[in-house]
């Protein structure tokens, strides 16, 4: 409850993507386990995977009609600015009808409007800053935000320092008992015991880069002594398993989506994957030996920045996404052999998890409401 003894009110606003939806729903359950009276309401963009995704997790949501900037100069960026113009004019009708007493952003184009017309309003505003470099949105909104969560270290050339708080990401769940699934997993994706496991995220969708790089290596793997489950995302997989089919692979286990990450976790000696915020964040819990390949098709090349904070600390490999054919089958085998090397990549990724970041931002998020 707050002073006025009604039950506390929270906009959450932001998504587009899983990185940024994913951290949103988990601040929201957190905040319903602290609170249950809490009321919650998500703005999210309209078309994007929030307006289907958050009401499958059991919220209200409401969507903007706004839209990303197109790069360079294009004739499509005046619907865009009439977009954005619509998007804060409908920001303040929705808070004017909820009345929040704080609002999250996690990112993600439905977060500025909504954030920038509480702000207006003298709501308290909480950013959760996702990436290692921060967005020029949440840069803007810093300035009267009240507190801003961050992932990693060094954020202050960003953000005011005595805004921030270092929480990490919120992910899906705690990976403590991986070891104990080990067996479980195998079984699972009809893997063979005594044998390495690579484990290929090419994300929900999938990653071209990604999937073109192992179905050119195919014949590398097969032959190898590695077993491989290679996840490549929805759009991908009819082409990557008839490559797979092609070759008469054997040890190449092909999926379009993973739904136990756990037992896939569980199950893997070394991780390819993309370098998506939460991703890291995830791969830091697992805490398995992991080589990133950034997606280039990120605002301001988010990912590489996500990807160098882990390996300035030796705590991954990098494989840049232009050199990934080449390069990133070769480089996953040589890991495979090399146990020192994996050993002190586990070490030092472990190193930088942090735990619980659901419950430490919602109950920061309480007190500013009751501040």
């Amino acid at each position: 409850m707050n002073a006025e003894g009604r039950n506390i009110k929270i906009i959450i606003s932001g998504g587009g993507t899983g990185g940024h939806l994913f951290p949103a729903i988990a601040i929201a359950n957190a905040l319903r386990r602290i609170e249950p009276g809490v009321k919650i309401l998500f703005v999210g963009a309209e078309g994007r995977m929030e307006m289907q995704k958050v009401p499958e997790a059991g919220y209200e949501i409401v969507g903007l009609p706004v839209a990303g900037l197109v790069r360079g100069v294009s004739i499509r960026n005046i619907s865009v600015a009439f977009r954005l113009f619509r998007s804060m004019i409908k920001s303040g009708q929705i808070i004017r009808k909820f009345v929040p007493d704080a609002v999250v952003g996690v990112g993600g184009y439905a977060s500025g409007p909504v954030l920038k017309q509480a702000q207006q309003r003298n709501i308290p505003t909480l950013i959760q800053e996702q990436n290692s470099y921060a967005g020029v949105t949440n840069k803007l909104l810093a300035k009267k935000a009240e507190k801003i969560c961050v992932a990693y270290e060094g954020m202050d050339k960003y953000f005011p320092k005595d805004k921030i708080m270092l929480t990490g990401n919120p992910v899906r769940q705690a990976y403590d008992n991986l070891a104990s699934l080990r067996s479980e997993a195998l079984q699972h994706f009809r893997l063979e015991p005594g044998m390495p496991v690579v484990l290929v995220l090419g994300g929900s969708l999938g990653a071209g880069t990604i999937n073109g790089s192992v179905s050119g290596g195919i014949g590398r793997i097969e032959t190898s002594g590695v077993q491989m489950i290679w996840q490549t995302g929805s759009q991908w997989y009819d082409r990557m398993r008839d490559a797979a089919e092609a070759e008469g692979v054997t040890r190449i286990m092909v999926t379009g989506f993973i739904n136990r990450m756990d037992l896939a976790y569980a199950a893997a000696d070394v991780i390819i994957s993309r370098a998506g915020a939460g991703t890291i964040s995830e791969l830091a819990l697992v805490g398995k030996p992991v080589i990133l390949v950034p997606s280039p098709n990120v605002a301001e090349d988010h990912q590489t920045h996500n990807a160098m904070a882990l390996v300035n600390h030796g705590a991954a490999l990098l494989v840049r996404d232009a050199d990934a054919r080449e390069k990133l089958v070769p480089t996953a085998l040589e890991l495979v052999g090399d146990t020192a090397k994996r050993n002190s990549l586990s070490e030092n990724i472990r190193k930088m998890a942090i735990r619980d970041a659901d419950e430490v931002i919602a109950r920061e998020v309480l007190k500013m409401v009751r501040r």
